[in-house]
């Protein structure tokens, strides 16, 4: 170990966070190479992963082909299916009995409000006639109709529709482990972590483990969840909570079996609203998993339970539900001299928007694209990296209590607490308080580092049918014609994909088949 240059990455827990941050590194820093830095990773034997989220971003096929990785068999490895996005019902309303409402949230619009054309003034001045998801996509209708987003002879990780996955997140850490083991170079230890070294600086010197001895580093990454063994209990960095804000703190997981082996897999994540929280619905190669993500404060855990089961329905009997507790809110500091968290350890939400994949590998790039191989550059990328996630966690919570703040439901007390203005960020307050006078626009977000763009704030605002007047303003508009020609372009552009894309079921039966042309 040099005495100025940082060589020994020492990464603390597994999981999808800690075997992705592996990976990551490794391919980034090239670890086989002898003069690189090498990547070790410590797993206990003992603790399970969590292994609910199993859904991604599209960052997360960029993420892949980097690090070296096959699509066609990923997704088989990890029971993976096709995101194209969010359906979110009963959401903007209470529902009638025997009733429903939903709105999608698409990965992506066909044109960028913030780059190429914002269409949403003009479809606020009534230009066209649809739902603003609908309207402004051709996903939210490929969704809606079963489709994929892509043929059997679209190239691996290519595109045509924008897509992300839903995975089996256990299988996904398998196969990410074996990946870095066997092609990246990466140490693997089994052992459990039973004390951590500090030395003068505060810095951590080494681990010891059960099993393994001490293991010695000069960087360590703590990916060991909720219990933060590193940043929270040996570095003492403190837990800034977000309850006051997001209520959900408590999930029930089911496993649930397809009725028969040609039932249509859906390919967005389904969330509908109930009385105390949401259920997410996703479809894998195999199952669905469905939870219930609630807040405690505002049901118990039987009746919890029995929302889920309602939800389910005939196919719930038997069923083993897995209750799992949230710990809402982020780390004072992420990084702390030679320590940084990623996943659990360094901040949590709740999974309504599937960002916690997608954060995990915003922060493992971030460490190795500014990665400090002299210590004397700690400090410096200790501080932008704690001011980039700071931003990016206050800006993620901002867009995930759009979703409560705006709606209309007032049927309980849980909804009626989510629009009191006390539990809404003065941030969040500021922009919704300009939007009801003008439609929001990039120079509303002011950060290249901000997780939800502009596009994403526009499908949910309208989503949810916030009221935007324009009134006054009207002559601000004056492209109608170039906005009519792309609502007519997009409804065009779907009737041909309706004709072209395969049924999304059609398309997973086919990868798992055959695979993709490798690019």
């Amino acid at each position: 170990m040099g005495t100025h240059s940082i060589d020994q990455v020492v990464i603390i827990g597994g999981g999808t966070a800690g075997w992705l941050s592996a990976a990551i590194l490794a391919k980034k820093l090239n670890s086989r190479d002898s003069a690189s830095v090498q990547i070790t990773l410590i797993e206990s034997p003992t603790i399970p992963i969590l292994g609910v989220g199993e859904g991604t971003w599209p960052t997360i096929r960029n993420t892949l082909q980097m690090i070296g990785v096959d699509e066609s068999e990923f997704m088989r490895e990890c029971d993976a299916t096709f995101k194209q996005g969010a359906e979110f019902v009963n959401w903007r309303e209470t529902p009638a009995p025997g009733t429903s409402h939903s709105y999608f949230h698409p990965l992506s619009a066909v044109f960028h409000s913030a780059y190429n054309f914002s269409l949403a003034p003009y479809w606020l001045l009534g230009q066209s006639n649809l739902p603003y998801d609908l309207a402004t996509t051709t996903q939210s209708r490929i969704s809606m109709l079963g489709l994929a987003p892509k043929k059997i002879t679209t190239p691996s990780y290519g595109a045509i529709q924008n897509y992300s996955y839903h995975l089996n997140a256990n299988k996904f850490a398998e196969f990410l482990k074996r990946h870095c083991i066997e092609k990246l170079g990466v140490k693997f230890i089994s052992a459990n972590v039973v004390d951590v070294h500090l030395g003068e600086q505060g810095h951590i010197t080494a681990v010891s483990t059960d099993t393994a001895g001490e293991i010695v580093g000069d960087f360590f990454v703590d990916c060991s969840g909720f219990r933060a063994l590193l940043l929270g209990q040996a570095l003492g960095v403190g837990w800034h909570k977000i309850d006051d804000i997001i209520f959900n703190d408590t999930a029930l997981a089911m496993q649930v079996p397809y009725a028969d082996a040609d039932a249509p897999i859906a390919s967005h994540t389904i969330a509908t609203a109930h009385e105390a929280g949401w259920t997410w619905d996703i479809g894998l190669h195999n199952r669905r998993g469905v939870g219930y993500v609630y807040s405690s404060r505002h049901t118990t855990d039987e009746r919890a339970e029995q929302v889920l089961r309602d939800y389910v329905g005939e196919q719930a009997k038997g069923l083993e539900v897995r209750k799992i507790p949230l710990n809402l809110g982020y780390r004072e500091q992420f990084w702390k001299g030679n320590c940084v968290a990623i996943g659990m350890s360094a901040a949590f939400i709740e999974p309504l928007e599937a960002s916690a994949i997608f954060l995990v590998e915003a922060a493992a790039n971030m460490l190795a694209d500014a990665f400090p191989r002299a210590r004397a550059s700690l400090e410096y990328t200790e501080r932008k990296f704690n001011a980039t996630f700071k931003l990016r966690w206050d800006k993620s919570i901002d867009f995930i209590k759009l979703h409560y703040c705006i709606s209309g439901r007032r049927d309980t007390q849980y909804w009626r607490d989510n629009v009191d203005p006390a539990s809404i960020p003065a941030t969040l307050k500021e922009k919704l308080a300009q939007w009801q006078y003008q439609a929001p626009t990039k120079y509303d977000f002011d950060y290249a580092f901000e997780p939800f763009v502009l596009d994403s704030y526009l499908f949910v605002l309208y989503g949810l049918g916030f009221n935007t007047s324009l009134k006054g303003n009207e002559s601000a508009y004056a492209e109608g014609d170039v906005a009519q020609a792309k609502f007519d372009e997009i409804n065009q552009l779907t009737e041909r994909l309706k004709l072209e894309l395969p049924t999304h079921r059609q398309l997973i039966d086919k990868v798992y088949q055959y695979g993709f042309q490798a690019i």
